[in-house]
């Protein structure tokens, strides 16, 4: 059996491969992209898909979250090979490749299941690959209906879009359909989607909190990559567009996937906490020392009287100077209040260690020393157990008797 998942795994990796390679040169040779950088960081996300949904499906055959993104993946990259092939065939050469018509018509549909299966069906169905509860079957099955009807209309509009003003009619399709998103029932389909996607995020909340153990983990995971994704599309709508930006949320949208994969495969699930700590930390630290940064370059050009152009030399090394200095300072400073606010119980371990420490220099009596020491390690380890053992004293005239403080030397 486990030999069989993993042969239809790799399959499935085959058609991606043998798909996305003619897709992009396809792409280039239509001038559908001018910078093949780019093409490449479009096509990230769905490899990151790919790759993780058919280790899934190898690993974790009845988990549906590796079918899932098995199935976004060889949806968008056929779906791209079919469009680009018929723009090569009715545009950049016409007459020169055969199923044209073909192409074009698989080429305007998939999309519609790809995005309800990302954004519905994945919320729904994380980490377990099962609904929350049966009370969530018929917003499942709302999503379902409504996905095949956006599908079937797709499939059967009159006409086909190519772009560049080229529309070609559709061989199978019927005269009173249109484009879904430019009819009633297409528009009212997607708002159903869009509310049922709510939904789906809304299921996902309420299994956070009821989650314990590995699966609250799974969830952190998952919620901590698509958090990342939304703040990086956020903050690069702000930004003149390049190609490194480019680059990055490339990464970041594959790493939601990853992250998925991770969660699901149960793969060094309690580094998360880790990684989520030292994202905010050195996160808010970027923030803090950029704008101190920026501030001593304003002031300190205010001062030399380079208001409004370059600021001098000297003026920029102070601030870089000043940003060195406050590294340290801020990061200790900023990583306690991390801890404080979002890490409460390793703080709060910290504090107790901290106070113990305190009392440990001033306290002799042993018999006291070894409870304050089982109390510290019971409120901070939590252990099923605790024992403490302790030497014997050497044996010796001057030895003291076992269980009593010694003096110290003088």
């Amino acid at each position: 059996m486990g030999k069989r998942w993993t042969w239809v795994a790799w399959s499935m990796l085959a058609v991606f491969v043998v798909s996305v390679v003619p897709a992009a040169i396809l792409a280039v040779a239509n001038g559908t992209v001018q910078d093949p950088a780019s093409l490449l960081v479009s096509t990230l996300g769905f490899c990151a898909f790919m790759v993780v949904g058919v280790l899934v499906v190898a690993h974790r055959p009845s988990n549906a979250i590796g079918w899932i993104f098995s199935a976004i993946a060889l949806l968008a990259v056929t779906a791209l090979l079919a469009s680009e092939y018929a723009v090569y065939a009715y545009m950049t050469r016409p007459g020169s490749l055969p199923g044209a018509i073909l192409a074009a018509w698989y080429g305007s549909w998939p999309w519609y299941s790809m995005l309800a299966l990302a954004l519905v069906f994945t919320p729904f169905l994380f980490p377990t690959g099962r609904l929350l509860s049966p009370r969530w079957r018929p917003a499942a099955w709302l999503a379902g209906a409504s996905t095949v009807a956006l599908t079937v209309l797709a499939a059967l509009q009159d006409t086909l879009d190519l772009g560049r003003d080229k529309v070609i009619a559709n061989p199978i399709g019927v005269a009173a359909v249109e484009n879904p998103e430019e009819s009633t029932v297409g528009a009212a389909l997607y708002i159903l989607l869009i509310v049922l996607a709510a939904v789906a995020l809304g299921s996902l909340v309420i299994r956070f909190r009821r989650s314990r153990g590995e699966e609250r983990q799974q969830l952190k995971w998952f919620t901590y990559a698509a958090a990342l994704a939304s703040l990086f599309l956020a903050v690069t709508d702000l930004l003149p567009p390049n190609g490194v930006v480019d680059l990055l949320y490339g990464f970041v949208v594959a790493l939601v996937p990853v992250a998925a994969g991770v969660a699901v495969l149960r793969y060094r699930l309690y580094d998360i906490d880790r990684l989520v700590n030292r994202t905010l930390v050195y996160g808010a630290l970027t923030a803090l020392l950029g704008a101190v940064y920026a501030a001593a370059v304003l002031v300190l050009g205010q001062l030399s009287g380079e208001v409004g152009g370059n600021p001098p030399g000297w003026a920029v090394a102070g601030a870089t100077l000043a940003v060195a200095a406050l590294f340290q300072p801020a990061r200790r400073r900023t990583q306690a209040v991390v801890d404080r606010r979002f890490n409460r119980r390793k703080h709060d371990a910290a504090e107790t260690i901290q106070a113990f420490s305190t009392r440990l220099r001033d306290q002799i009596d042993l018999d006291t020393l070894a409870a304050e020491l089982l109390a510290v390690v019971d409120q901070t380890m939590e252990p099923t157990r605790v024992s403490l053992w302790l030497r014997p004293s050497a044996p010796g005239p001057t030895a003291a008797a076992r269980g009593e403080a010694r003096p110290p030397a003088a």
